[in-house]
């Protein structure tokens, strides 16, 4: 309880707020890299799983390939890139091993939640005269997005707990705090610094989480429909013209 008090004293000091050194413009590196390195992730995986659920075709394989990298560390794929010409291009050696990371969780999530769709649901659609676009759209899309928006919740947690390891590269971020309490042997620094990042994390996850569910589609559909019923006009009995005499 000791550490843990320390650490809300420190974090309860305003000076360790201010400057380049503080936890607000840390805290910006970390939201900065982390949002860049999600959405990166996002426009490269959903589009090709979806694609690949919707056709039915090279999804395993991708899905494999996708699973097998989650075995490379990610702190290594970053020495790597520290190694190449871009360790002079500020963030991006970190954008990109973050990307790598979070790639497997949306792709595998995004092909299995298409594939999942009810294929009788399918060839309704089709036999209702809907056009592959509009079957994808109307109906694969909406189905599949609880198991799309998991894979986005759980690759966006793991990109924001990962980001600490930009600091191991002299990097930004919420591990600068960290590691800088390390070096001064200031414990109550080092745990404030991952109380931050856990915090973060678990913003981010609330976010998206109400996110989903204001976005999901078949919540829409379903308040559209009660709304449809409430706001339609009586049906008349037949033989009568409606009006009372």
């Amino acid at each position: 309880m000791g550490v843990l008090a320390d650490a809300w004293t420190w974090l309860a000091t305003g000076s360790n707020w201010s400057g380049e050194d503080g936890a607000w413009h840390r805290l910006g590196e970390h939201v900065y890299v982390s949002g860049v390195a999600l959405a990166v992730a996002c426009a490269v995986a959903l589009p090709l799983a979806c694609w690949l659920g919707h056709i039915g075709k090279g999804g395993a394989l991708a899905v494999n390939l996708s699973n097998a990298g989650r075995a490379i560390p990610v702190f290594a794929v970053l020495a790597l890139l520290m190694l190449t010409p871009l360790r002079t291009a500020g963030y991006t050696p970190t954008i990109i091993a973050l990307v790598l990371f979070a790639v497997p969780p949306l792709l595998t999530n995004a092909y299995v939640g298409m594939r999942e769709v009810d294929r009788a649901v399918v060839e309704a659609a089709r036999g209702m005269g809907m056009s592959a676009r509009q079957v994808f759209l109307r109906v694969e899309l909406p189905l599949a997005y609880p198991l799309l928006m998991t894979g986005v919740r759980s690759a966006a947690v793991q990109v924001v707990a990962t980001a600490t390891i930009a600091s191991m590269v002299g990097q930004g971020g919420l591990g600068r705090i960290i590691t800088a309490g390390f070096t001064t042997f200031d414990t109550p620094q080092v745990v404030a610094g991952a109380l931050l990042a856990a915090l973060l994390a678990l913003l981010v996850e609330a976010v998206l989480v109400t996110a989903d569910r204001l976005l999901d589609p078949r919540r829409r559909a379903t308040a559209a429909g009660r709304r449809a019923r409430w706001t339609s006009p009586l049906p008349t009995a037949p033989g009568t013209s409606g009006r009372s005499s």
